[in-house]
């Protein structure tokens, strides 16, 4: 499907229906799941739901339960690919199906083949003749089975009579069990790839009949190259040939058979990827008497230069040589993990000046990572590509979906591979993206988590900034309870006011020191233990040292006080915050001619006033000094263009509004509230409708003693609220 399109509504309830299939269930006295008796499904709806079933992990014994019932769900092609099946699971559940193809590859050690075969044919059941209804598969993939836990095992493929296509690729599967296969009547398609076969002399028995053989890295075969190639000589019917090689052993079969141009009359696809001598004379010679060829397998070998070889026209070639020759790889080697590596490292060599976005190159490098997600030489080679393909003007033009798939399988690989501190980078680099960052769907919680691993882990100063940006910028996006559980964490509350130390110290401002101060202002953002830690961990003085080092930047000034903001929030903390030179430097900065660095300056007099004299623990005479000027330099705003700051719940202004004794207080919680529903009023009249906060501002318009002004813009406010809710209301034209 095109990553630029939606997914199709067929896709979006299968998936719904794989994560809530209980809800569409019984449960049968035994325990299993069972089909609601009113649900029937086409039988090709019914092959899709255990597809995707499998490729979400999710088919186990308790989910395949549901097609027992054969009337409403009728399997033609199963896939049960990777999934956690037992033998008896599998017989009582997809037996009974009239299967003609059924793909196991890399279903667990649990059930074998032996196991699949016995189901189909009945033989466990006890049945003298097979059933009817199970000659008919035709296709079989068991591809990483064990093939028997008996020892020694009985013959079982050759019971399957009507199989036309089989693979056995990555099986302990010998040539005895080769011999068996190749009496089969209908055989044309056989996978033996990296197998136990020592001879291929018992394919001569197929040979009127088999048209596809794949057999690269037969590593027990005690033939000579020259008894190889007379079998091979035999299977004149063969159109696809696999003799490949991706372990570089140095045999010179591919470039012999090229010399016996005579041989294979009927070839149109031969692979010899990874084989060693083959020359492009060769080739063009042996193409002149294939005419009909259309796929030359040349990844990992010395030829494919030639200009025939290019992959513009009708040959398609797997190769180094040029993009169309990497791509096909790509495409062709899904399952290969040593040839994708290949094709990744020459893409990547051909991509870090790209200049126009290439998302089907994306697609290719994330379908490669998602096969070889525990591969890490895969996963190096692909997390570079996929820098150099989603940079910043790159990503901005991609589909949303497919960044979302590729930050995914970023995210595992930096979760496989912990301690490798390269991929680490690629993927750090990767991640650092506004576009991905702001607009792409993924697990920020997981992202955050990682980097934060990373980055107390690591002190590479280029990286560094990198990781405490993603980080000031997930946090922002991050539900409250998750900032709360990742700034509970206090390694990286120390190690980023380790960073800000350093960079004081210093005296640098940059972009590391101003990510890092906004890391921490949203990590402590309603997060009371994250403001613990920075107190116990003397953020407080270190801060105070920040706004003196750098007297005339704003914008750290502004970040500083936004977390000192925070940090005001919490009750529990005014008796460490209650320093007389720091409450002073904080009024000071209530004059400043930037209306941000006075907002969040009398935001922390606001915090720290309104529980009235009682709580305050300083000279009552600077409290009083405190709220004249908070209120002069409230009235003396102008509000910016943009919007200041982002709030997760206007909870901490509640009580600042009924700081009845102190008008500069109410003030400022109204004056804030006007500020962001003007600015963004879809989020926060919503957002403060949903909390409640309406009742508060009535009261507090209606009440005769509170201060003009407030009242005022308390009004204001309410006006916004009702015109927003007004309009939410109104019917769409």
């Amino acid at each position: 499907m095109d990553e630029g399109s939606p997914e199709s509504l067929l896709d979006l309830c299968l998936g719904s229906l794989c994560w809530n299939l209980e809800s569409m269930c019984t449960t049968a006295p035994d325990g299993l799941l069972c089909l609601r008796e009113h649900v029937v499904f086409p039988q090709e709806l019914a092959d899709r739901l255990l597809k995707k079933l499998a490729l979400a992990d999710q088919l186990t014994d308790h989910t395949v339960a549901v097609f027992r019932n054969t009337r409403a769900l009728r399997v033609r092609r199963a896939c049960v690919r990777s999934a956690r099946l037992s033998a008896q699971a599998f017989e009582r559940s997809l037996a009974r199906h009239p299967l003609v193809e059924l793909d196991a590859r890399g279903v667990n050690a649990d059930i074998t083949v032996m196991d699949v075969v016995r189901a189909l044919t009945g033989a466990r059941r006890g049945y003298t003749q097979p059933p009817a209804y199970n000659q008919t598969l035709e296709r079989l993939a068991v591809d990483g089975m064990t093939l028997s836990l008996e020892e020694p095992y009985e013959l079982c493929l050759g019971s399957l009579r009507a199989l036309r296509c089989l693979s056995v690729r990555n099986v302990l599967f010998f040539t005895e069990d080769l011999r068996e296969v190749a009496q089969l009547p209908c055989l044309e398609s056989l996978d033996i790839s990296n197998t136990c076969v020592t001879e291929l002399w018992p394919l001569s028995a197929c040979a009127p009949r088999l048209r596809s053989l794949s057999m690269y890295h037969l590593k027990r075969l005690r033939m000579t190259t020259s008894q190889v190639l007379e079998v091979l000589e035999e299977l004149a019917e063969l159109r696809h040939l696999d003799i490949s090689d991706d372990k570089q052993f140095t045999s010179d079969v591919a470039s012999r058979l090229l010399t016996r141009t005579h041989a294979l009359p009927h070839l149109v696809s031969l692979d010899m990827s990874g084989r060693a001598g083959i020359a492009d004379d060769a080739l063009l010679a042996f193409r002149h008497a294939h005419p009909g060829m259309h796929f030359l397998g040349l990844l990992a070998t010395d030829a494919g230069y030639a200009p025939f070889l290019s992959g513009d026209g009708t040959l398609k070639v797997t190769g180094e040589a040029n993009e169309n020759q990497i791509t096909e790889a790509l495409r062709r080697y899904g399952d290969r993990a040593f040839f994708i590596r290949e094709a990744l490292y020459h893409l990547f060599s051909r991509t870090p000046n790209l200049n126009q976005p290439r998302p089907d190159l994306l697609k290719l490098v994330a379908d490669g990572m998602q096969s070889h997600s525990k591969n890490l030489a895969v996963q190096i080679a692909a997390s570079a590509c996929v820098f150099n393909l989603s940079k910043q003007e790159l990503a901005a033009a991609m589909p949303v979906r497919l960044l979302s798939r590729v930050v995914a399988h970023t995210l595992a690989a930096m979760t496989q591979f912990p301690n490798h501190q390269q991929l680490q980078k690629n993927c750090l680099l990767s991640l650092c993206s506004d576009r991905i960052l702001q607009d792409v769907p993924f697990d920020r919680f997981q992202a955050a988590k990682l980097v934060m691993q990373w980055l107390c882990n690591h002190d590479d100063q280029n990286m560094q900034r990198m990781a405490v940006a993603i980080i000031s910028i997930l946090a922002a996006k991050l539900s409250t309870e998750q900032t709360a559980l990742l700034g509970s964490e206090l390694l990286i509350v120390k190690k980023l006011l380790h960073i800000v130390e350093q960079k004081t110290a210093a005296s640098a401002i940059d972009t590391t020191l101003k990510f890092t101060l906004s890391a921490l202002w949203n990590l402590t953002d309603e997060s009371p233990t994250t403001c613990r830690h920075f107190i116990d961990n003397q953020g407080l003085e270190l801060f105070m040292r920040v706004l003196e080092t750098f007297p005339t930047d704003p914008s750290v000034q502004q970040k500083v006080l936004g977390l000192l903001n925070n940090i005001a929030e919490v009750t529990e903390l005014h008796p460490q915050l209650m320093r007389k030179g720091f409450i002073e430097h904080i009024g000071s900065l209530l004059s400043s001619g930037e209306v941000e660095v006075s907002y969040f300056a009398a935001g922390i007099i606001a915090h720290l006033t309104y529980r009235g004299e009682a709580a305050w623990r300083l000279e009552p005479r600077l409290r009083a000094t405190l709220l004249q000027q908070l209120q002069s330099a409230i009235l003396g705003w102008t509000s910016p263009d943009c919007e200041m700051v982002a709030y997760r719940s206007f909870s901490p202004f509640f009580p600042l509004l009924k700081c009845a004794d102190a008008s500069a207080v109410q003030l400022w919680a109204v004056w804030a509230m006007q500020h962001v529903c003007s600015k963004n009023p879809g989020r926060y009249c919503s957002m403060l409708l949903e909390e409640g906060g309406r009742p508060h501002l009535v009261r507090l318009q209606r009440c005769l003693r509170t201060a003009r002004h407030v009242r005022a813009i308390a009004a204001s406010v309410l006006q916004r609220l009702d015109a927003h809710a007004t309009a939410c209301a109104a019917p769409d034209s």
